[in-house]
């Protein structure tokens, strides 16, 4: 396992640029299935989701070029219509690829996903979908087999806004006969990246960023250029940092809007922001104001931000209080910051953090990708030394956050695992 070694105390300052988004990146790069030709993304970031989605994607038969700052994907000749089982295990973020296979070739065969364990997230949604729209399904020792002679359009209401689900539909309808009308769609940034990426293609998606999605289905779609948004987690894990050690940094980030809850609470937490000219001013305090949080569905504060919030919260002034709406096994990362000396106690949904004058260096584990930037964060403003082990679960999501971070003034040492 490779690990991070961070020395704490480091006061952040200066500017940094936010990376392309992790979640709008996959499925975008799941959209050029359909394409039957060539597609060029930009601003894709090197992280291990991207690489093992693009992985996926030679498999299926598709060509790719990458140059620097750019990657060609020409899906013409793809041969296979399954997604390989270890590659699947590995995140579950490859579901996504199923609603693209299926909807250029009507039928795909995939395992159940893997990814964070960070609670239940089956994929009930996704299939109950896809039957909607006249797909037939069949679960046979862990595999699923998705097949149908057309894909007709329906009206799908869902019972929870999933992303996955929304992005997937979306993918599995844009050939299809006739209109699909999702009711309950997911309203996050990254579903409207995906739909103006597919409209630019010549897709028909109209309502995305609204909890009404409608794809008119279409015969063909044409080769493009595509610039990926910005990843608003990775903006935020980034301010938290900055806030945490009493910091005074500069964001290039040019969606402000998406990351509103977070700045609503740290401005609340008594830092000093100000917006202008596509970036981020904040200057934190050096003691912080303890705030309270629920998460929900967006535009409500992102789970993906909560654990990274949390740690931010560890030091401040007075008690927090926590409530964690989607992800049930968000808090997993809470043994390991009272390693550190937080005080944090866990009652079903609800976390209660008691602000503690200072934390201390501890050798912890990464238990999810988010939980992972919890612990680096601790470990910015903890007295001595905190190793993080397990950081592939960091890697999956954050292109180079340690270089990042070390641009602003913290000491981070990669340790390469010896494997």
């Amino acid at each position: 396992m490779s690990s991070y070694i961070i020395e704490g105390g480091k006061k952040l300052e200066g500017e940094v640029t936010v990376s392309g988004s992790k979640n709008a990146s996959l499925p975008i790069i799941a959209a050029t299935i359909l394409n039957k030709g060539i597609t060029k993304l930009y601003n894709i970031p090197n992280i291990h989701d991207t690489q093992i989605t693009l992985e996926i994607l030679k498999y299926l038969g598709c060509k790719i070029k990458k140059s620097r700052g750019k990657i060609e994907i020409n899906s013409k000749n793809i041969i296979k219509k399954d997604i390989p089982e270890h590659l699947m295990n590995q995140m579950r973020s490859t579901v996504i690829l199923a609603g693209a296979i299926i909807g250029r070739f009507r039928e795909a065969k995939f395992s159940y996903p893997g990814g964070c364990d960070i609670g239940s997230r089956p994929i009930d949604l996704h299939l109950s979908s896809f039957q909607k729209l006249g797909i037939n399904i069949v679960e046979d020792s862990g595999f699923i087999t998705c097949k149908c002679d057309k894909i007709i359009g329906a009206n799908i209401n869902l019972d929870f806004p999933s992303v996955g689900a929304t992005e997937n539909i979306i993918l599995a309808s844009i050939y299809a006969e006739g209109t699909t009308q999702i009711t309950n769609a997911a309203m996050e940034p990254e579903i409207v990246d995906l739909a103006k990426c597919l409209n630019k293609m010549g897709a028909k998606i109209e309502g995305a960023g609204t909890n009404i999605i409608k794809i008119t289905g279409i015969q063909k779609l044409k080769d493009i250029s595509y610039t990926v948004m910005e990843d608003r987690i990775e903006a935020g894990t980034l301010l938290c940092a900055g806030a945490i050690t009493g910091g005074n940094i500069c964001l290039n980030y040019k969606t402000p809007e998406h990351i509103t809850p977070l700045i609503n609470k740290l401005e609340e937490a008594g830092c000093k922001i100000n917006i202008e000219n596509k970036k981020i001013f904040m200057q934190a305090p050096k003691k912080l104001k303890a705030v309270d949080i629920k998460t929900m569905p967006y535009p409500g504060f992102p789970t993906d931000l909560q654990s990274v919030l949390a740690s931010t919260l560890c030091t401040a002034k007075g008690t927090s209080v926590i409530v964690e709406n989607i992800f049930e096994n968000r808090y997993r990362y809470v043994p390991e910051l009272k390693k550190m000396g937080a005080k944090i106690t866990i009652e079903g949904k609800t976390a209660v953090i008691k602000g503690t004058r200072k934390l201390s260096g501890a050798k912890v584990k990464s238990t999810d990708l988010r939980g992972g930037a919890c612990l680096v964060l601790a470990g910015l403003v903890a007295k001595g030394i905190t190793t993080v082990t397990n950081i592939e679960y960091i890697l999956r999501g954050y292109e180079n956050i340690d270089k990042k971070l070390n641009k602003l003034g913290a000491k981070i040492i990669l340790k390469e695992s010896e494997n």
